[in-house]
Formats: C-alpha cells, sequence, structure tokens
C-alpha cells in the first residue's frame, strides 16, 4: 500500500515536470508559427505592392506610348504638310515668275511731229478741186503739223499670258491732238462787216483729234530700258473742220514702236512712231498719216 502511494506521487510528480518542461516548447513553437505566419503576411504585401506598382508602371508606360504614337502622327502629318509646302514652292520658283505689278503703270504726256500722207486742199483748180479733195470747208495744202496729248498705260502680265518671260502685256488708252495749218473756206469766203470793223472769215484751222486704244507689248521686264511696240491698235478719227458731207468722225488703226527708260524712281522718258491708217477717208477728207515724238511719264 505504501508502495503503491510513493509510486503514484512520484508518477504524478514526473507528469507535473513534464507537462512543466513540454509546456514552454509548445509555446515556443507557437510562437515561432506566428512570426513565420507574420513575415510570410509582410512578403505577400510586400509582393503585392511591387505587383501593383508594376501595374501602375505598365499603365504609365502604356500612357506614354499612347502619348509618342499620337505625337509620331501629329508630327509625320506636320511633315507631310511641310513637304506639300516645299512642293509648292518648288513648283512656284520652276513656274514663271509673275513679277510683282506694283508701279508697272504709267501715265504719260507726250508731243511730236505729225505728217499727213495727203494734204486735204489742193492749189490745182480750187474751189472746184474741192469738192473731190474733201477741202471745201478747208482748203489746207500744209500736211505737216504738230500733235500733243496723253495716256494711261494699264499693266496686264509681266510673262505675255505664260508665253514669254520678261515681256509686259498692257493696255493703252491716249488721246492726241493735232494741228496741220489753215485754209481757205470757200463757204465762207465773205465780209462780215460790224461796228465798222471789217472781220475776213474765209480762214479755217485744220485741226485733228484721235483717240486710240492699244495692245503694248513692253520687252526687258524689270531693266530700265524696255522697248515696245503696239502691233495694231484701234484709233477714232475726229475731224475739227468738217467733211464735205459734214461728216467728222471715222475709225481706223494704228501701228507703233517706242522706248521707255526709267530716268529716275519712277520717272519716265521716251520716244515713239506711230502710223496711223484709216480703211476709207471721212467723205473724202484723208486721214493717214505718221507721227514721231517723245513723252513723259510716271510709273503707279
Amino acid at each position: 500500500m505504501t508502495f503503491t502511494k510513493t509510486q503514484l506521487a512520484l508518477g504524478i510528480t514526473a507528469a507535473a515536470l513534464s507537462m512543466a518542461i513540454v509546456a514552454p516548447q509548445a509555446v515556443a513553437a507557437e510562437s515561432k508559427a506566428d512570426r513565420v505566419a507574420d513575415a510570410t503576411a509582410r512578403k505577400t504585401e510586400a509582393l503585392e505592392a511591387q505587383m501593383q506598382q508594376m501595374a501602375d508602371q505598365m499603365q504609365a508606360m502604356q500612357a506614354e506610348l499612347s502619348r509618342v504614337k499620337s505625337s509620331s502622327a501629329n508630327a509625320s502629318a506636320a511633315n507631310a504638310k511641310v513637304q506639300e509646302l516645299d512642293q509648292w514652292m518648288a513648283s512656284v520658283k520652276a513656274a514663271p515668275a509673275e513679277a510683282s505689278r506694283t508701279k508697272d503703270n504709267l501715265v504719260a504726256v507726250r508731243g511730236g511731229w505729225s505728217a499727213l500722207d495727203h494734204a486735204r486742199g489742193s492749189d490745182l483748180n480750187f474751189p472746184a478741186n474741192a469738192l473731190s479733195n474733201g477741202a471745201f470747208l478747208s482748203n489746207n495744202q500744209n500736211n505737216e503739223g504738230y500733235y500733243f496729248g496723253g495716256a494711261f498705260d494699264f499693266n496686264v502680265n509681266n510673262d505675255l499670258f505664260g508665253l514669254m518671260d520678261g515681256t509686259s502685256f498692257g493696255i493703252e488708252l491716249g488721246i492726241e491732238y493735232s494741228q496741220y495749218g489753215t485754209g481757205d473756206n470757200s463757204l465762207t469766203q465773205v465780209t462780215v462787216v460790224n461796228l465798222h470793223d471789217s472781220i475776213n472769215t474765209n480762214r479755217s484751222t485744220d485741226a485733228r483729234l484721235r483717240i486710240n486704244a492699244s495692245p503694248k507689248i513692253k520687252f526687258m521686264h524689270d531693266s530700265k530700258l524696255r522697248p515696245w511696240i503696239i502691233p495694231v491698235g484701234m484709233d477714232i478719227n475726229i475731224l475739227g473742220v468738217p467733211s464735205n458731207a459734214v461728216s467728222v468722225l471715222n475709225a481706223g488703226m494704228n501701228f507703233g514702236a517706242g522706248v521707255d527708260y526709267e530716268l529716275f524712281r519712277g520717272i519716265v522718258i521716251g520716244a515713239d512712231t506711230r502710223y496711223h491708217y484709216s480703211t476709207s477717208k471721212i467723205d473724202g477728207t484723208p486721214t493717214d498719216g505718221f507721227n514721231a515724238g517723245g513723252y513723259v511719264g510716271f510709273k503707279f
């Protein structure tokens, strides 16, 4: 009996000691497991944070790539525009240059010597011959005289409609007065007495007026010296003294040539010659003739 109690006591004591030894080890094992779990959780969180950061970076890279692609497309469009402009400029440079029309127009005053092909009157069998020469109202036997007038030159282009570089095409509108002397007036060969003064009315002045519209071709554009021609222009002839049939108007043509010289900053001097031709006389009165003179003009 005593032995049994002693054994029981020893057994209880041994169990208590075993539990005292095992319990701290279990606690320590549990604490180590917790630490491992915490470390694993922290690593997982770090990995998740890194993955999120990588995802954000990937999105940023995709956005930047999209921006770069858009910028590249815009740059390509801009480059295409630049190339198109370069091609246009090259084509413009290759084409005949249309020079500036600034101060290519001209207003001029002119004058000089004028000669008719045939005088209006005749000293043969006058006044009877006046009926055939158109000299009934002015038997002027002088076919030479003078003229003066003015003109506007309006520039149209400087390449002759693309046919010739440096050659200008323009329109001249002009008017000129010419006078060839006086002649006997067969209609008014009377003496009028008024207030005891005798006034001789049997003389009339042979004066003419021409209005012209002519195409003008000028060469050597941008040069101070510029020759020019009028291939053919239109004339309107007006008689100061009417014809035998009291007509005063007919139409004709003019042909001309001359040269301009720019003396100083838009001030131009020049010389021209012209021939005026009509298909018919004004009821027997001749109007064909030749002009030669000079002019002073101003560009605008």
